[in-house]
């Protein structure tokens, strides 16, 4: 680090220094997807939009016996904390609580990663929201078209991600309709 470069804005989040370089001081730590034998929840990243990065983490139950296959399981979409300028989708805090939703609900579970102001200012959260929710909409993804009720789709989040619920709330009833028509729940 250049120690000459100023600081632009210091906060107990982040730095943002003159040349435009943001350092994070928290939120940045991840947690790789997976299979998590404790309590029968696989895990995996998806790409939804190769252009900007943005990703999604989806969460399933372990579905044992045959009927299963026939069971549609409510869909969440989950938007992280952080104040829209920390943590992931990927943090050890949300990959551990989807886990722990997803086992309990038998739910199919979204995590949106998108991406984090100041380097992508508002409405980029909101954007790449209302993408990743269009595309759990879609179900263009195995899990949830074999096994998500779209029928049954929820939003849920905390802190900013409360706020990215409220305005995905507000974005599904003024634009165009989500595919297949799905129905949203607010949590």
């Amino acid at each position: 680090m250049d120690l000459t470069t100023k600081l632009s804005f210091d906060s107990r989040l982040l730095r943002v220094y003159e040349d435009g370089r943001v350092e994070r001081l928290f939120g940045t730590e991840t947690t790789l997807p997976g299979f998590d034998a404790a309590i029968g929840v696989s895990s995996k990243d998806v790409v939804i939009d190769g252009t900007t990065g943005v990703f999604v983490r989806l969460y399933i139950p372990d579905l044992p016996g045959s009927d299963s296959q026939c069971k549609k399981l409510p869909i969440l979409v989950y938007f992280h904390g952080g104040g829209l300028v920390v943590e992931s989708a990927s943090s050890p805090t949300y990959h551990r609580y989807l886990n722990s939703l997803v086992s309990k609900a038998g739910v199919l579970a979204v995590s949106v990663n998108y991406r984090l102001a100041p380097e992508h200012p508002l409405p980029a959260a909101y954007e790449d929201s209302w993408t990743a929710l269009r595309w759990a909409a879609s179900r263009d993804d195995p899990w949830l078209s074999e096994h998500g009720d779209t029928g049954r789709m929820f939003l849920a989040g905390d802190s900013g991600g409360a706020n990215i619920v409220h305005n995905m709330a507000i974005m599904a009833g003024t634009r165009d309709v989500l595919p297949s028509g799905a129905p949203l729940k607010l949590c």
